[in-house]
């Protein structure tokens, strides 16, 4: 590997094209186009050798990132090459001291163009990777990709801007300090955005809820996750209506997810009161059979009933049963209020409903 870097150093490609200068000394253009030439050859010789081995390594590892980082790399270790000969040949050609100058200038500047593209393609690939590598709680999910793949460009096409600069001679006090006093005149307009866009990494790292859940938010209302974006979450209710709240009140809200934890289901309270005098035992096992008889109630777990307690005019119970989604919700408890309703009836279980006896003390005078 040692002998490969040294292959790549500007001193020797010097050496190697060193033998073209030597022939042409006395004629500087002839030289120069001489250094061309050999810059080109040199370089892509250098560039298959290179890959050629290591592209047998490459091929003995069991992932595929390895080859796609090295078909990557490639490019702007060729164009490395060649613009390391071309910077030489113009060096002795019999140009001004100006012109020379602004062409050197003007190859580093292609070779800095030609790695932030190379280092925008790699961070790419390697978040990514780690992306699809990550474990639930960390920032860099599948989710929050986009936000960490702008975050790296920005960064490298900053870092970028910045050599540029220096190659050609640019101070760059200024256009910092410009740069600092912009970022905190934005920085307090958009405080709110930033907060949305903060909380809405920490919502989509942290996954307290995912696209098809069921939340309650604060206020009550219920809906379903259409949306989890950088600014906003949405909901959707179930009148259909489309429910936008800034992920900044989000992530300082208390969120129930109905569809969260070990499964989906989600379970239902019917409560149904009894006379006094019923004969409860009998109730019970009615309410059972109901539940049980209700195809989108769950086998498991099992249905239930509870008596809760001796209400004013009522036996207070709960019939508590499972249903797989927390959007079957209301469907089947209006199922089973009917059902219960009318096998009551038929049965002859009363169920008790408040009442209210009015005594008059006198009739009024009607002369």
């Amino acid at each position: 590997m040692d002998d490969l870097l040294n292959l790549l150093s500007a001193e020797k490609l010097n050496d190697l094209i060193a033998p073209v200068t030597e022939v042409f000394s006395e004629q500087p253009w002839i030289q120069g186009i001489a250094i061309f030439l050999a810059t080109f050859m040199t370089a892509s010789l250098l560039t298959w050798i290179i890959f050629k081995v290591l592209h047998k390594i490459t091929n003995k590892t069991k992932t595929y990132l390895d080859d796609k980082l090295l078909k990557i790399a490639r490019a702007p270790i060729y164009y490395s090459l060649v613009i390391t000969g071309f910077s030489t040949a113009i060096k002795v050609m019999p140009l001004s001291d100006k012109l020379t100058q602004m062409l050197i200038y003007g190859f580093k500047t292609i070779g800095v163009l030609v790695w932030t593209i190379a280092l925008i393609r790699f961070s790419k690939i390697v978040l990514k990777q780690l992306a699809w590598l990550s474990k639930k709680g960390r920032f860099i999910q599948p989710q929050t990709l986009p936000l960490f793949d702008n975050l790296v460009r920005v960064v490298i096409i900053g870092l970028a801007i910045y050599i540029t600069f220096h190659i050609w001679g640019i101070d760059m006090t200024a256009w910092l300090a410009s740069a600092g006093i912009v970022g905190i005149a934005v920085g307090f307009a958009a405080k709110d955005t930033l907060a949305n866009l903060f909380s809405g990494v920490f919502i989509l790292a942290d996954t307290p809820y995912k696209i098809g859940d069921y939340v309650v938010l604060d206020e009550g209302r219920r809906g379903k996750v259409t949306h989890i974006g950088i600014r906003s979450t949405r909901f959707l209710t179930r009148d259909d209506v489309e429910i936008t709240v800034p992920n900044s009140i989000v992530g300082s809200s208390k969120i129930i997810n109905q569809t969260g934890g070990p499964h989906t289901k989600f379970r239902l309270r019917v409560k149904i009161g009894l006379a006094y005098g019923s004969d409860i035992d009998e109730a019970r096992e009615i309410l059972v059979d109901i539940a049980k008889g209700t195809e989108e109630v769950c086998k498991s777990p099992e249905p239930r009933i509870r008596f809760r307690t001796f209400g004013e005019s009522s036996l207070d119970h709960e019939l508590l049963c499972w249903v797989n989604d927390p959007e079957l919700r209301g469907r089947v408890t209006d199922r089973l209020n009917i059902t219960i309703y009318n096998r009551f009836r038929e049965e002859g279980i009363e169920i008790p409903y408040a009442k209210r006896d009015v005594y008059i003390k006198e009739m009024p005078d009607m002369n």
